[in-house]
C-alpha cells in the first residue's frame, strides 16, 4: 500500500508562512508600486476590437484617456487589497471557514493570472511563467492541508514537480537560454567580490546546479532527493534575500527596504516548499490509504 507523509503542526505553520509571505509580498507590489496589467490591456493586437465595442472609442483615444489610465492603476490596487486580505484569511482559515476558503481561491486565481501577465511580458517564454510555480502553489497548498492529516505519493509528486519547475526555469534564465535579467548580474556583483566575468561564471554554475537538483529529485534514492532538497532551501533561501542584500544600504535604508523588501519575501516559498518537502519526506509515515 502506499506511503502516507504526515502534516505535522510545524508542516502546517510553514505551509501558512509561505502563502502569507506571496499575499502580502505581492499586496505590498499592487498597492505601492506596479503589476503588468497594462501589458494587456494596452495591447492593441488583443483589446483595441474589445475597447472600440466596449467603450465606443478609437485605441488612440483609449491609450492616452487619464480615467482609463486611472482606472488600470485602481484595478491593480483591488488586486493589492485581496492579496492582503487573501493573506489574512491564510493565518486565519480555520476560524473563517468557507469565506476564508474563498478569499484564498480568489487571491490565488490572482496569483496565476498575475504569472499569466509576466508570461505575456516576457514575450510568452514559458520559463517566466512557471518559474511562479511555487508561488502559486503556496496558497493552495493551504486549501488542501487544512482538512489533512496526510499527504499520498501524488501530491508528494506534485510538490517535487512544483520546485523542479521553478529551479529548472530561474537556472534556464542563470545560464542565459533566455536573456539573463541584468539585476541577476549585479546582484552578484554586489554581493561577492568578483568582476562581470566571474559574475557570469557564478551564474552559469548556480544554472546547472539547477538542474542538477532537478534530476536528483526524481531519482529513486531518498538521500538523493534529501540532498536536492537541502541544496533547494539554500539556494532559494540565498536567492530571495539577495535583493535585500544587493541593494538595500544603510544610507538608504528605509526607501531600499520599501522598493526591495517585497521582492524577497514573495519568493519565500522558494525554500519554505522545499523545506516542506524535505520533512515530509524525513518522516516515517505509516502506509494508509493516500489522501491526495
Amino acid at each position: 500500500m502506499p506511503r502516507n507523509y504526515p502534516i505535522n503542526a510545524r508542516i502546517w505553520l510553514i505551509v501558512q508562512v509561505a502563502a502569507v509571505c506571496v499575499f502580502w509580498g505581492r499586496a505590498w507590489q499592487h498597492l505601492f508600486w506596479d503589476a503588468p496589467n497594462r501589458t494587456l490591456l494596452w495591447d492593441e493586437v488583443w483589446m483595441s476590437g474589445i475597447v472600440e465595442f466596449i467603450f465606443g472609442m478609437s485605441w488612440e483615444e483609449y491609450v492616452i484617456s487619464t480615467p482609463v489610465d486611472n482606472g488600470i492603476q485602481t484595478s491593480i490596487r483591488i488586486s493589492g487589497w485581496i492579496y492582503a486580505l487573501a493573506g489574512l484569511a491564510v493565518i486565519f482559515i480555520k476560524k473563517l471557514g468557507r469565506w476564508g476558503r474563498i478569499l484564498i481561491w480568489i487571491g490565488f486565481i490572482n496569483l496565476v493570472f498575475l504569472s499569466l501577465l509576466y508570461f505575456k511580458e516576457r514575450f510568452f517564454a514559458l520559463g517566466q511563467f512557471f518559474e511562479y510555480s511555487l508561488q502559486m502553489l503556496a496558497p493552495f497548498l493551504v486549501l488542501h492541508f487544512v482538512d489533512r492529516e496526510s499527504i499520498g505519493q501524488q501530491f508528494m509528486l506534485l510538490l517535487k514537480l512544483a520546485i523542479v519547475l521553478t529551479f529548472t526555469c530561474h537556472g534556464l534564465y542563470a545560464i542565459g537560454y533566455y536573456p539573463r535579467p541584468v539585476h541577476f548580474q549585479e546582484m552578484v556583483m554586489n554581493i561577492l567580490p568578483v568582476q562581470e566575468k566571474g559574475a557570469f561564471q557564478f551564474l552559469n554554475l548556480a544554472g546547472i546546479l539547477d538542474f542538477v537538483l532537478s534530476v536528483l529529485l526524481f531519482v529513486p534514492w531518498k538521500r538523493g532527493q534529501q540532498i536536492a532538497l537541502a541544496y533547494a532551501i539554500f539556494w532559494g533561501f540565498f536567492t530571495s534575500i539577495a535583493r535585500v542584500w544587493a541593494f538595500v544600504y544603510w544610507d538608504f535604508f528605509a526607501s531600499g527596504m520599501h522598493q526591495w523588501w517585497f521582492q524577497t519575501v514573495y519568493r519565500f516559498p522558494h525554500f519554505l516548499i522545499p523545506l516542506i518537502t524535505l520533512l515530509m519526506l524525513s518522516t516515517r509515515g505509516e502506509a494508509k490509504p493516500e489522501q491526495d
